[in-house]
């Protein structure tokens, strides 16, 4: 049974809706009518999410998703035709940018379960998780090339780490979308299954009975090592793991192993 846990700010929409189905964080871009466009009000309501999840250790796993036939078919274009200018544009991707790398650093794992289209500003939702499953209809796109501009909010810096240069540039270039069998062609997704949400809910809670602090090191020694020169990257992974073999976590997965039981992970 699902438990709100947080809301809109008083006097703001609601369009995006955070609750807790045991240790997962559900969030869900809640405008189906506009194929759940991101706009401030989004991003504001994502940190005000993020806070939430952060500060309460038992949620360990985070599922992004979209109500509707989308997962997010991208940015607000009412609000951008708003914009005065180049610097008020550029502020807006600030806002973006911004809270979506909060969701890529947050200790927390997450999941996107693709349902629907994926495109500009949605795309680089999906990509700001750690791992992405797709319905069989889902589509994935970057068509702002078609409106005279590019993704802005990471999507072309985090398409050319994931995927290989030809495919990034052809993707940037045309602004033409493809299936969820080729983006799982091309490592975009992890998996195409019948049903998202279930399936990264199946994934989540996996990864919610897992040891918090390997997780979240595993995260950050793959983000952070493809910054670092390979030996820089060895060294600091040694560091890393050294320090998880302190835990009580690794003392109870050695435990449990030896007692042929399931680990009970504290994240301590």
């Amino acid at each position: 049974m699902s438990e709100p846990i947080a809301r809109a700010g008083q006097g703001q929409a609601e369009v995006l809706h955070l609750e807790r189905r045991g240790g997962v964080a559900l969030l869900t871009l809640d405008r189906p009518g506009r194929l759940n466009a991101i706009g401030s009000d989004t991003v504001a309501q994502l940190h005000a999410a993020l806070d939430v999840i952060e500060s309460d250790p038992s949620l360990r796993a985070i599922v992004v998703t979209g109500a509707g036939r989308a997962f997010s078919a991208g940015a607000d274009i009412t609000e951008l035709d708003s914009l005065s200018g180049p610097v008020e544009f550029a502020g807006f991707l600030q806002r973006i940018t911004d809270v979506l790398d909060r969701l890529a650093a947050c200790p927390v794992p997450s999941v996107a379960a693709v349902n629907g289209l994926a495109l500009g500003g949605g795309f680089e939702f999906a990509l700001a998780c750690d791992l992405r499953l797709a319905a069989a209809g889902a589509r994935f796109g970057v068509p702002e090339i078609k409106l005279g501009l590019l993704p802005g909010a990471a999507g072309t810096q985090r398409l050319a780490r994931l995927l290989p240069t030809p495919v990034s540039k052809y993707l940037l270039m045309t602004g033409e979308p493809i299936g969820a069998d080729e983006a799982l062609r091309h490592g975009i997704v992890n998996d195409v299954v019948d049903d998202a949400v279930a399936a990264a809910f199946r994934l989540a809670e996996s990864l919610a009975a897992g040891p918090p602090q390997a997780l979240a090191a595993a995260k950050r020694l793959v983000d952070v090592g493809l910054t670092m020169p390979l030996a820089s990257g060895i060294v600091l992974e040694r560091e890393t793991v050294a320090g998880l073999f302190g835990t009580e976590d690794r003392n109870e997965g050695i435990t449990a192993f030896l007692e042929k039981r399931p680990a009970v992970f504290r994240g301590r």
